[in-house]
């Protein structure tokens, strides 16, 4: 079973590849991007679009990052309070179920 899994996997990868692979053999005509002020850049379709999808990699995680911080930070200082807080006492008695279970 455990090989199967590492087959399929390994499958659904190289399917994935070969997919992106014929993407760029049918897209290396010549795209031009043209920016301000009369700047262009020519260059494969293939790397404008592969571009495209980094930079919005990029701005996606850098949007990101001050809320992780945030989240990092909260849950360090939640982690130091549970450490430096007193353990509550245990009860002498031991309790029933609750709701009669």
């Amino acid at each position: 079973m455990k090989q199967l899994a590492w087959f399929l996997k390994w499958a659904l990868k190289a399917a994935i590849f070969f997919t992106l692979f014929a993407f760029a053999l049918n897209n290396q005509h010549d795209a031009t991007v043209r920016f301000f002020f009369g700047q262009q850049w020519t260059a494969p379709l293939v790397l404008v679009v592969l571009s495209a999808f980094a930079l919005g990699l990029v701005i996606g995680v850098l949007g990101m990052v001050p809320r992780w911080w945030r989240h990092r930070r909260a849950a360090a200082l939640a982690r130091q309070a549970a450490a430096t807080a007193p353990s509550p006492e245990k009860p002498s008695a031991p309790q029933p179920p609750p709701y009669g279970i």
